[in-house]
């Protein structure tokens, strides 16, 4: 593993400042075989060169276009030449030994997927330590928001790992791999993760959870007005397009991944969870309600891709 390159694949739109402390401490990794890759969709073209002055070993490419973040993520995922691929969200930030401890799990073949142990930013409440499939299929964040006392200090296997610090084997992302998409262009932003991480256990790969690699994450920090980083109820203080993103790409991925007998037997689950959701609609952004009648098309994209999975 000493020998193998990482590739650190990183998307900003340059808001907020927190790629600089992102960047900062990607340079101080302790393991020395790694590329970094900024996607940059500030729409700031003199944004790279000073990207490029303070840390000169990043690449830096510059989107004429502000891309979605699972386009980005692909266009970085294809630049990059790593054995294992680090995807970060700006508002990360790595303990040194980041990426050494989380290298360690990949000593098992059939693990594609790791995840550290990601705090907030106030470093005593967990943001992610593994991410798993809830009975109404929805992400579920292991101990997101709880105080972090070691109850989560034990290594072990999870269903997959929060998007914003995501740590996967090159070979299982070329395994998993629809046309030339990595991560899914048609989502844009939130479920990608669960996406890929169904995707992978549906080929036989394995997700495992390593707390010696610890990370802090300003959850919502490009996502959310300000009010809301770090806040329950995320649907609060997201915009309306994605509060659209975040309804359609739980349906993709359960048509993309979901067997028939497991869609069967979680449907009552998932018919309270979109009365709930059209509630909220209802109550609070009734000008997203419109826009659900362009799912259709995902819809039959989604299942196109599943039928090419066979």
């Amino acid at each position: 593993m000493e020998k193998s390159l990482v590739s650190i694949v990183i998307v900003s739109c340059g808001a907020n400042d927190y790629l600089m402390p992102c960047l900062d401490s990607v340079s101080k990794q302790a393991y020395i075989s790694r590329e970094t890759i900024l996607i940059d969709n500030s729409g700031n073209f003199s944004f790279a060169g000073k990207i490029k002055s303070l840390f000169p070993t990043v690449k830096v490419y510059t989107s004429a276009q502000n891309l979605s973040f699972c386009a980005s993520l692909n266009v970085g995922l294809n630049l990059s030449r790593g054995d294992f691929n680090l995807c970060l969200n700006d508002d990360v930030t790595l303990e040194p030994g980041f990426i050494s401890e989380a290298l360690k799990a990949f000593v098992n073949n059939k693990v594609g997927i790791v995840s550290g142990k990601i705090l907030r930013i106030d470093k005593v409440s967990i943001d992610s330590t593994g991410l798993f499939l809830s009975p109404w299929r929805a992400v579920k964040e292991r101990g997101y928001g709880a105080k972090e006392i070691g109850q989560f200090n034990n290594p072990g296997y999870v269903f997959g790992v929060c998007g914003a610090a995501a740590f996967y084997r090159r070979e299982m992302l070329e395994d998993i791999k629809q046309g030339s998409d990595y991560f899914d262009s048609d989502f844009g932003f939130f479920y990608e993760d669960l996406d890929i991480a169904w995707r992978a256990q549906n080929k036989g790969w394995e997700g495992y959870y390593v707390p010696a690699a610890i990370a802090y994450h300003a959850r919502g920090g490009t996502a959310r007005q300000k009010k809301g980083i770090g806040k329950k109820f995320a649907r609060f203080y997201i915009s309306e397009e994605l509060q659209f993103d975040l309804i359609k790409n739980r349906y993709l991925t359960v048509i993309k991944n979901e067997t028939l007998l497991g869609f069967l037997l979680h449907l009552p689950f998932m018919l309270i969870y979109d009365v709930a959701v059209f509630g909220f609609l209802v109550l609070f952004r009734r000008k997203v309600i419109p826009k659900l009648f362009s799912l259709p098309k995902f819809m039959k994209s989604a299942f196109r891709k599943r039928l090419a999975d066979k």
